[in-house]
């Protein structure tokens, strides 16, 4: 396992994680929604959440270390090169929606292989309001 090296990370999403994002999410709501949440999800304040809590909100399996693009991510990591923020919509503890990680969900893999406790940047966007 990659474990050299020190976790980093960027201090913005890349830009080509919106549109992954987007094409995620193309599947789980109508294109409107989508636009809205990438646009929140650009001007959304970067915090932090621990890879465990992540991946635990979203009831997400931990993909093994041998998954290819998790390999990739402890690749960079044992370079010493940066991992992107991961992009998140806030799921509803009333409604029993997750946590849906709409960009990232291999670099919290591999964040929670190094240590279930590191502490993942992330942007956070709510569902927006339907409007009428």
């Amino acid at each position: 396992m990659a474990k050299k090296g020190k976790l980093s990370w960027s201090d913005a999403p890349a830009a080509q994680d919106y549109p992954a994002a987007g094409s995620y999410l193309r599947l789980l709501a109508r294109p409107g929604t989508v636009e809205a949440l990438a646009s929140l999800l650009s001007q959304a304040p970067t915090v932090t959440q621990a890879a465990k809590d992540i991946l635990r909100a979203a009831g997400l399996p931990l993909l093994p270390v041998d998954d290819p693009e998790v390999a990739k991510d402890m690749k960079k990591v044992a370079k010493g090169q940066p991992l992107s923020p991961v992009l998140l919509v806030r799921g509803d503890l009333a409604a029993g929606r997750l946590l849906q990680i709409a960009d990232g969900y291999h670099r919290v893999c591999a964040s929670y292989h190094l240590n279930q406790d590191t502490e993942i940047p992330c942007r956070i966007a709510d569902i927006p309001a339907a409007t009428g």
